[in-house]
């Protein structure tokens, strides 16, 4: 039995599994990251290449979560669990090799200031001039990605690095097949922030800067 077949049919033990299937394991992908291409008839997962050394279990439960979120379910399986469990503990085995020096100092100031000094370091880096996508975690790689735009704005920096610093702090719950992240308790910790004003001011930061960049010149070379 294929270990897609396994997971939908240990997720819908009612429905015949009908599907053309594959699993690809591709080096594109971060730390474990995957995602599900679905049609009418076929299922293709394309997994990070460090699942390739992760139990057949916990493979399982990372397709059962594909699957929940495809067909729209909130099924929980102890599969699941133990994936969630995995994601929740991987970073502790992550080799930290991505840093930058304003990154580096941001940490440093936010991890004293906020956490008493005690979160590890992850791995840090600088991502693309992002308007929605401000900053992330990764879970799978233990990263944490800041938008390019703010590079030369330490003080949106500090924000934004405690609010993924608070992702890798409390991790997630999950209910019912799905995972939440922002929770009552991470949305509480997040208003413990120095500046009560500073998401008015991203907002204007933001505003101010999307249309310097719209009237911007090309340069002539």
């Amino acid at each position: 039995m294929s270990v897609i077949k396994e997971a939908f049919e240990g997720l819908y033990p009612d429905k015949e599994f009908c599907y053309n299937s594959k699993i690809k394991y591709s080096a594109k992908f971060n730390d474990y990251n995957a995602n599900v291409k679905y049609t009418q008839d076929s299922l293709c997962f394309n997994l990070s290449k460090k699942w390739k050394g992760v139990s057949k279990e916990i493979q399982i439960g990372l397709i059962q979560s594909l699957l929940n979120r495809v067909f729209k379910t909130k099924i929980r399986t102890t599969n699941i669990d133990l994936y969630n469990i995995f994601i929740k503990r991987v970073h502790y085995t992550i080799e930290k090799t991505e840093s930058d020096p304003i990154l580096d100092e941001s940490f440093e100031r936010v991890n004293e200031k906020y956490f008493f000094g005690m979160i590890e370091k992850p791995n840090l880096k600088f991502g693309k001039d992002s308007f929605s996508k401000l900053g992330s975690y990764e879970y799978g790689s233990d990263t944490v990605i800041i938008s390019n735009v703010f590079k030369q704005s330490p003080e949106f920096i500090d924000y934004i690095m405690y609010h993924e610093l608070l992702h890798k702090k409390h991790k997630f719950y999950s209910k019912n097949g799905r995972s939440y992240h922002h929770t009552s308790e991470f949305k509480r910790k997040e208003k413990e922030f120095e500046d009560p004003e500073i998401e008015k001011k991203l907002e204007f930061f933001l505003a101010k800067y999307r249309l310097k960049s719209l009237f911007r010149l090309p340069k002539i070379i």
